[in-house]
């Protein structure tokens, strides 16, 4: 018998079929990863966008009249396409009553931002 040296050619093709399996494994990992950076990103410019509205709120000094200032639908954001974002503000009493409140809901939608992006707060009369 000969000294042998180095590796079959079964030994090689098994090693490649490895390597090949580790590899693709690998390409699918790192394109989910990619794509759920993406997804997250979207959603964390989508609730600035709600944080920021709500912001303008309640740093709004007159409170008789927000419901009429802020409720509705905006879109058109430079940086954000196809993103929406709706005010939907419910007045609840008001002057003379007990209660005088507003419930405050913002919600943002756009690509990527499934279910949407949504806060709901509440503002007293002061």
């Amino acid at each position: 018998m000969q000294n042998e040296r180095g590796f079959t050619l079964i030994e090689l093709l098994m090693a490649m079929g490895i390597m090949t399996v580790v590899l693709l494994a690998m390409g699918v990992a790192s394109a989910h990863f990619i794509r759920d950076v993406a997804l997250s990103e979207r959603r964390a410019a989508a609730m600035e966008l709600v944080d920021s509205r709500i912001d303008e709120i309640q740093m709004d000094p007159v409170y008789p009249g927000l419901d009429t200032r802020f409720t509705g639908t905006e879109s058109g954001f430079p940086s954000l396409q196809g993103f929406v974002r709706t005010t939907n503000i419910n007045h609840v009493g008001g002057l003379g009553q007990n209660n005088d409140y507003m419930k405050i809901t913002v919600a943002v939608t756009g690509p990527g931002v499934s279910p949407p992006v949504s806060r709901t707060i509440t503002v007293a009369a002061p």
